[in-house]
């Protein structure tokens, strides 16, 4: 829609120009003839002469033209027709053969089974579609907007264009063959989606993303067996980055049995850590905790290079018992803090913004809700562009001790996360991105932590569709899942060579009931039965599925 009224306004504005630029060259042409060749004329005349310079057909009785005005005048007229041509090109042909060349989406698929059908392109669905193909798992695009389904189909997308509240158009997207059906069109859209798709198959499973947690119920009774609610876990994740009375320990850990956790911690200035190469920290050595990845300069490395140097801001994502993992906290000097009240800035008070404030109201911190309009509870304290210098100085932000931003735009986050790190350069910046492309510039703008609602929302989704394995944190920069033994059984870990063959870790080990993280790589025989606790980027883990269980 947005295209079609964009090119309708060009129409327009070309239209007026050509009037406009008719008109002016007829009236200068014929006074022109007049004044300067001394020979009057009907004002018709004057405007077939300019017509037929436009047109380039010629110009009658009236040439030669005397008079160097006149001669000057007709040389603009020429290059003025020749412009207009050009203009109606780029206007009317070039659209034209744009459309004509570029295929359209389908309106059906055939020849396909097993497959997720996604209704609504968003960056969640993206991220979740990023998840399926490091899968190599079919899935089937559902757009209603004709546009934005060439564009995706032009891209290389598999996607058919129809209305997914339609029944026909489910079916068109073998609904029946189907896994599972993901509705992210809104919340009411999502609902009727449903719907629809029980109609088309009573058995399918439906899963929607919802931006409003109490419509839950709602989409529960529409007939949908997941509903997932990312920005709300993206909002109580963020306060856990923020050392309030609420959450003295700032980045718990993660359960991974009774006596094994997953953390990420951060090296602050003044630490035992920082300013200290990788491989001089020792970590494993000194403290007895795996470290699989960092993230050094917006950039996440795994595994991480030996000579490079754990600078302030420095994140580690580590792996070992509680009482290991605590004592590298000290050594961070990042989680165990004191702070009976201070200010915080909440900028933002969507759903991520709502879901931050329920928690930080249970605290004795000073809160200040800034968002671009007031709402109807009153909790906004500040109204205003957070963008703007000015608001954040109203806000306090230069005396606050943390800034949480849950802003719907990413340009507009990363502009004000330089900002606020210009007006305090100690505070500590949390903020939500929207898509994962905006985290590496947010980190780079001045965010301590940065957590992407497309992301959480993709592994969500993954972990909901296929039950096959278990991903164990959602919000962490890389997957940590549970996974069967598979083809490993026998070997161990060494042997097996998996890092190299794969990029992948091994954390951990289930064995019934019991939970091993201290375990030699070179001995230790994995069991048919054991359960594996692996970490590694989407795609290293797509490469251990693939290479050791789906073998």
């Amino acid at each position: 829609m947005a295209r079609l009224e964009f090119g309708t306004r060009r129409t327009v504005y070309y239209a007026l120009l050509v009037v406009a630029t008719t008109t002016l060259f007829t009236l200068t042409y014929n006074v022109g003839m007049a004044i300067w060749e001394g020979r009057p004329q009907p004002l018709y005349r004057s405007l077939e002469v300019v017509i037929q310079s436009f047109t380039t057909t010629g110009y009658g009785e009236d040439s030669p033209w005397q008079s160097l005005q006149m001669n000057v005048l007709v040389i603009l007229m020429q290059l003025s027709g020749i412009g207009l041509i050009l203009t109606a090109v780029d206007v009317f042909a070039v659209p034209w053969l744009r459309s004509a060349l570029t295929p359209s989406a389908p309106e059906a698929i055939d020849d396909i089974n097993d497959h997720v059908v996604v209704c609504g392109y968003t960056p969640r669905t993206e991220a979740f579609i990023s998840e399926l193909d490091a899968r190599d798992r079919e899935h089937v695009l559902v757009e209603a907007d004709d546009e934005i389904a060439r564009q995706l189909h032009d891209d290389g997308y598999r996607v058919i264009h129809g209305d997914p509240e339609s029944t026909d158009t489910l079916e068109n997207a073998r609904i029946g063959s189907a896994i599972a059906v993901i509705a992210d069109a809104g919340d009411d859209t999502s609902a009727s989606i449903v719907l629809a798709a029980r109609d088309a198959d009573p058995d399918v499973r439906t899963i929607t993303l919802i931006t409003d947690p109490e419509l839950v119920r709602y989409h529960r009774a529409a007939g949908a067996d997941e509903v997932l609610s990312p920005r709300q876990l993206v909002g109580e994740n963020l306060i856990s980055e923020i050392p309030t009375a609420v959450t003295t320990e700032v980045e718990e850990g993660i359960a991974l049995g009774e006596e094994f956790e997953l953390a990420e911690l951060s090296v602050e200035e003044g630490s035992y850590l920082c300013h200290r190469t990788f491989g001089d920290a020792r970590i494993r050595d000194r403290f007895g905790v795996n470290v699989i990845g960092a993230w050094l300069n917006g950039d996440f490395e795994t595994p991480v290079d030996p000579e490079a140097t754990l600078e302030a801001g420095t994140r580690l994502l580590v792996v070992g018992t509680p009482d290991r993992i605590e004592t590298l906290r000290d050594a961070t000097e990042t989680t165990v803090r004191r702070f009976p009240s201070q200010r915080i800035v909440l900028a933002g008070y969507g759903d991520s913004g709502k879901a931050v404030y329920d928690r930080l109201r249970d605290s004795n911190s000073q809160v200040t809700v800034l968002d671009i309009e007031t709402d109807e509870e009153g909790i906004v304290d500040i109204v205003g562009d957070a963008r703007d210098p000015a608001v954040l100085e109203e806000a306090n932000v230069s005396e606050a001790s943390a800034f949480i931003l849950t802003i719907g735009d990413d340009t507009t986050a990363i502009f004000t996360t330089l900002i606020a790190r210009e007006l305090n350069p100690d505070l500590r910046i949390v903020v939500r991105a929207n898509d994962a492309e905006a985290v590496k510039k947010l980190y780079r703008a001045g965010a301590d932590y940065v957590q992407s609602l497309a992301t959480i929302s993709g592994r969500m989704l993954a972990s909901t569709v296929f039950e096959d394995k278990e991903v164990i944190a959602y919000d962490k920069q890389i997957s940590v899942v549970r996974l069967p033994a598979g083809d490993l059984a026998g070997t161990t870990v060494a042997d097996a060579d998996v890092r190299e063959r794969t990029g992948c870790t091994v954390v951990a080990f289930q064995r019934e009931d019991e939970t091993i993280a201290d375990f030699d790589p070179e001995t230790f025989e994995i069991e048919p039965d054991d359960s594996l606790v692996v970490a590694g980027a989407t795609d290293d883990v797509t490469r251990f599925e693939r290479t050791f269980v789906h073998s």
